[in-house]
């Protein structure tokens, strides 16, 4: 297992919004709570740091109480960016990810990632899901909820500079371990207002 000390969660919550209107997703209220503030209190406990990767409201996200980094990639260039932004201020051997839209998220995530990397000598750790038909044979990557190595900030480096943004196109790059998680419904996100106002009924898991 992984210490957890040795893990820095990153709250991504850079992006541009647009199918939510363009408003700034992560400060949306879910539940009384803007939705980057819910998904880091939801993180905290399973890692030792926490800290929001963030373009617009810096001082909103800063008044959460943890390091806001913006991009260091211009033009909202996806979850990539974020990525690098957390691996370039981690002071941890590892760094998760996880999107500000999913509130619902297993209170397990870290852990289990953790026991996955470790169990297949990997240096990316993915979370995946049942297509959401419910078919046992198929698989349905998560690849924003993300536990990595720092020392491949060197390759993302490299990767975005190439021009390329795809989550999934960077990981296979790496040995990438895949977690399978039962709970379909807890890496519900929201994407659109209507979406965000479904999660509103939904009583998280423990």
């Amino acid at each position: 297992m992984i210490d957890r000390e040795h893990i820095t969660g990153v709250v991504l919550a850079g992006g541009r919004s647009s199918r939510m209107g363009g408003v700034d997703k992560g400060l949306q209220n879910h539940l009384g709570t803007p939705l980057a503030l819910h998904a880091m209190h939801r993180l905290s406990p399973q890692v030792g740091a926490v800290m929001i990767s963030a373009n617009r409201h810096l001082g909103a996200y800063a008044s959460f109480g943890v390091p806001v980094w913006p991009d260091a990639v211009a033009d909202y260039s996806g979850p990539l960016a974020g990525f690098l932004a957390g691996l370039e201020h981690c002071d941890t051997p590892y760094l998760l990810t996880v999107p500000c839209d999913t509130p619902n998220f297993p209170t397990d995530l870290v852990a289990r990632l953790g026991a996955g990397l470790i169990a297949q000598h990997a240096q990316i750790a993915v979370a995946a899901t049942h297509t959401p038909a419910g078919d046992s044979d198929g698989v349905q990557l998560q690849p924003v909820f993300c536990l990595m190595a720092t020392s491949l900030t060197a390759s993302l480096v490299e990767f975005i500079a190439s021009g390329q943004r795809k989550v999934e196109r960077w990981m296979v790059l790496h040995r990438c371990a895949t977690v399978l998680f039962d709970d379909v419904a807890a890496f519900a996100n929201a994407n659109t207002p209507q979406e965000l106002q479904r999660l509103q009924t939904v009583t998280p898991t423990p």
